[in-house]
């Protein structure tokens, strides 16, 4: 009997190695209220809107599943290799716990070995119905590391309600050397007994012996199922059924105070049955784990606090990451929040009065201007060029529009009227000059974009509304809007400043 099911077992090895194992996916989506039932959807409503961490169980199928397989009965006569056959109807509790009811048919027999048959035992057959309701408990549906499973490992605990006919051969009576109903009646050790059964039924036969005789069982075990796809799966089974309280005739021999009970092994094919629409797959094939991992992998459901980054200096680089937490308002920052020096000198752009000091000029004063002397022709010329201008007279001209700019050096229709309305008071001020004043210096790009667009004003002022181009001054500004171009009326030229339309901030040996 044991090679039978040792073949039995390396048969369903082989059939799942040729069958192959079905990918599984994550189940469901937690989004699809189609498969939550109206009992289920006052709190599947409440996790959908952030008011409760976890959310429905949804609907699943039912399992339908039939066994064949070989039985046997453990008590005092040997037994032979039996038959045994099972439907199943399995319905998901949770993840882990199932309930299932089954119908199983046993066909039995025995016959007792020398030593028994000079005890007096006979050969017997046993025809057993078993009314099942067993809960399974799945061992492997829930984990850490891995989706959904490929396989079901559960234990089975549960209740048989049993009903069976035993037989023995050579009674005495009215069939000697045939088979005769067992129970109600002396058996070939002695007294028959009622001793932990419900009932016998089946009518009445020869010196009125019932044919069947109803008794409780204890149902322990265990299998494995296999997953070929979504709907279908195989798998192998060993269920053990013990007389409860205990009976001792099934094989029609008492013997001692042992109990008689039913080992059956069997290999099941398993179906889901319902509507895929409504339902989601029974729920032990489906890890419960799933929607966690999966909002931790990627949140579509969890409602994520709005990120706060302090930046105590607003200077756009956070205090985690800042350098230089305590820069000063305005001043042009790098990556890690630490002040620009775009010249090397030692002095910060935003103190920085020459931000592009040579650097054979270094070492700079506090102000980040160069130590190179002024060359002596220069001197000369503009001392010669000092006392050749005549005193300058008191500027009123008042006050000048400021130039917007977009993103290029274009002058627009409105900052043409502003420089025409500008060119008037200018031309009628003559004593004044006009500091064209730009920004951006933070960059050699910013420099340029500065110089383009006060020179783009310049050409408009001379070529287009005849201001004298001697009296128009480019002006670096150090704090302003790099989009825009101020004009200020003055009589001296003033720190910073270069005649237009020269673009060098300052020209040095």
């Amino acid at each position: 009997m044991a090679s039978k099911k040792y073949i039995l077992a390396a048969a369903l090895i082989v059939l799942i190695q040729t069958v192959g194992l079905a990918q599984t996916d994550w189940g469901w989506d937690w989004k699809d209220t189609s498969k939550v039932s109206v009992k289920n959807m006052p709190q599947n409503n409440e996790f959908l809107n952030n008011q409760y961490p976890y959310p429905a169980k949804p609907r699943s199928q039912w399992e339908l599943g039939f066994g064949v397989g070989l039985s046997s009965i453990t008590g005092d006569v040997k037994s032979k290799a039996g038959f045994g056959g099972t439907v199943t109807l399995r319905k998901a509790l949770s993840n882990m716990f199932s309930i299932r009811t089954g119908l199983t048919g046993l066909l039995n027999s025995g016959s007792p070995n020398a030593y028994g048959a000079a005890l007096g035992q006979v050969d017997y057959k046993n025809q057993t119905y078993q009314l099942s309701f067993d809960i399974l408990t799945s061992l492997n549906a829930l984990s850490h590391y891995r989706g959904n499973p490929k396989t079901d490992i559960y234990l089975i605990t549960g209740y048989s309600l049993n009903a069976a006919r035993v037989l023995y051969k050579g009674a005495p009576g009215a069939q000697p050397g045939g088979y005769n109903i067992f129970y109600g009646q002396t058996g070939p050790n002695g007294s028959g007994s009622q001793q932990g059964t419900i009932t016998t039924f089946g009518g009445a036969s020869i010196n009125n012996r019932h044919a069947f005789t109803l008794f409780h069982g204890l149902d322990l075990g265990g299998g494995i199922a296999f997953k070929l796809s979504k709907k279908t799966n195989i798998g192998i089974e060993q269920k053990f059924t013990f007389t409860a309280p205990g009976y001792d005739y099934l094989d029609a021999w008492k013997g001692g105070n042992s109990n008689d009970y039913y080992s059956y092994t069997s290999v099941r094919l398993n179906v889901n049955i319902g509507n895929t629409s409504k339902r989601v797959e029974p729920l032990w094939w489906l890890n419960p784990n799933n929607f966690v991992y999966s909002e931790l992998n990627s949140p579509k459901h969890m409602k994520m606090p709005k990120v706060v980054l302090p930046d105590a200096d607003g200077d756009g680089v956070t205090d985690q990451f800042d350098m230089e937490p305590n820069t000063p308002k305005g001043a042009p920052v790098d990556s890690h929040g630490i002040s620009k020096d775009t010249d090397g000198d030692g002095v910060p752009d935003y103190k920085d009065k020459e931000v592009l000091t040579p650097k054979n000029c270094f070492p700079v004063n506090n102000d980040g201007i160069g130590s190179c002397p002024e060359p002596a022709c220069c001197k000369e010329i503009k001392d010669m060029m000092a006392n050749m201008q005549p005193k300058a007279a008191e500027c009123n001209i008042g006050n000048l529009p400021s130039i917007q700019f977009k993103k290029n050096a274009k002058l627009s229709k409105d900052a043409e009227a502003a420089l025409a309305s500008a060119a008037a008071k200018i031309n009628a001020n003559p004593a004044c000059k006009v500091k064209v004043i730009g920004y951006g210096t933070s960059s050699k790009a910013a420099q340029q974009l500065s110089w383009e667009r006060v020179n783009a004003v310049i050409h408009y002022l001379v070529e287009k509304q005849g201001v004298s181009e001697n009296r128009l001054l480019f002006v670096y500004g150090q704090d302003g809007d790099a989009n825009t171009i101020d004009l200020q009326g003055t009589t001296e030229e003033g720190p910073n400043t270069v005649p237009a339309p020269h673009p060098n901030l300052r020209s040095r040996n």
